[in-house]
């Protein structure tokens, strides 16, 4: 009698072996390499909330309006690389009054900015036209794999960074993500130059203050993929008479701006999907092609040991 190996536990023992290399291969190479700010974004974000505004018609501050900011990010695909994401952003703050706006000059107060980062760490690229110059390690997003620590949030109104430390938890639409917070104080932004009369000065034209501060930033990021689900600011800007230490005109102050509903979970189903696919490629198929390929590689190298009797001749007797 000889012992062979029989076609099923080769095909067995090759799909068990086959399926170790892939789970490590999936875990370690695939799904970093997915880890990538994505190129083709087109999204609108929507902050509501009630504050003041200087109402130019009027000449004064208006108390108590309801005020929307409307931002919106689109990916620049042809000026963005392998390595590096360029966005660019719309950014306006509006009262009742100015919506819908036709023209976003229309708008209280409109920015618009242009983001270039490292799709891997969401660093700041500085290249292909960028505005403004940035430095911190988040903004429009947080990085991938969001650690319980204090991140560097950049303020485009401030021009600098803010520590925003980690604040424990928070479920947005039934969707757990971290939560980091931070303030701004009370800083000298810039000078604008406005009628004396404004700011309390007896020139016929004076090169006001411009003050910046933020009662409170909450973000609300989802851990594995740096997405922001929610996001709160308590945005105060005025103006002060050159040397003054008191604010002469309020231009825009709300205690709470944030993430209408709506925004809310349009935010959390991306992120949700998103994440939802890393996981898949980084933790379920990885371990799942690893249980299975132990089994087949074990099953079928049994097989091969053990082999099955064929006949030698016409007398003999197989197993």
């Amino acid at each position: 009698m000889r012992r062979t190996a029989s076609p099923l536990s080769l095909v067995l023992f090759g799909a068990g072996v086959f399926l170790l290399v892939l789970a490590p291969l999936l875990a370690w190479y695939v799904e970093p390499r997915a880890k990538r700010t994505p190129l083709d974004i087109d999204t609108v974000t929507v902050f509501e909330g009630r504050g003041a505004y200087f109402d130019t018609d009027k000449v004064k501050t208006v108390e108590g309006a309801d005020l929307t900011v409307t931002r919106q990010v689109r990916g620049d695909v042809a000026d963005s690389s392998d390595e590096h994401a360029v966005w660019d952003v719309s950014t306006s703050v509006d009262p009742d009054k100015s919506l819908p706006a036709a023209d976003p000059h229309d708008s209280l107060q409109w920015t618009t900015e242009r983001w270039v980062t490292d799709r891997r760490t969401n660093a700041p690229v500085h290249c292909c036209d960028e505005q403004p110059y940035f430095e911190g390690e988040a903004y429009l997003k947080f990085p991938f794999d969001v650690q319980e620590r204090t991140y560097r949030w950049w303020d485009n109104t401030l021009g600098a960074t803010v520590p925003l430390k980690f604040s424990g938890t928070k479920k947005v639409q039934g969707y757990e993500g971290l939560r980091f917070t931070g303030s701004v104080k009370a800083t000298k932004t810039g000078t604008r130059q406005v009628p004396g009369r404004l700011v309390g000065s007896k020139a016929s034209q004076v090169l006001a203050e411009e003050w910046y501060a933020n009662h409170g930033v909450e973000l609300v990021a989802d851990r594995r993929t740096g997405r922001i689900v929610y996001a709160q600011i308590g945005p105060r800007k005025t103006l002060r008479k050159p040397g003054s230490d008191k604010d002469a005109v309020v231009l825009l102050d709300s205690r709470k701006i944030a993430f209408t509903e709506k925004t809310q979970k349009a935010q959390v189903a991306l992120a949700r999907n998103d994440s939802g696919r890393l996981q898949l490629l980084g933790e379920t198929v990885p371990l799942g092609a690893a249980a299975l390929g132990l089994l087949l590689a074990a099953t079928g190298g049994l097989m091969v040991v053990r082999g099955r009797v064929r006949p030698q001749g016409a007398g003999e007797v197989s197993d």
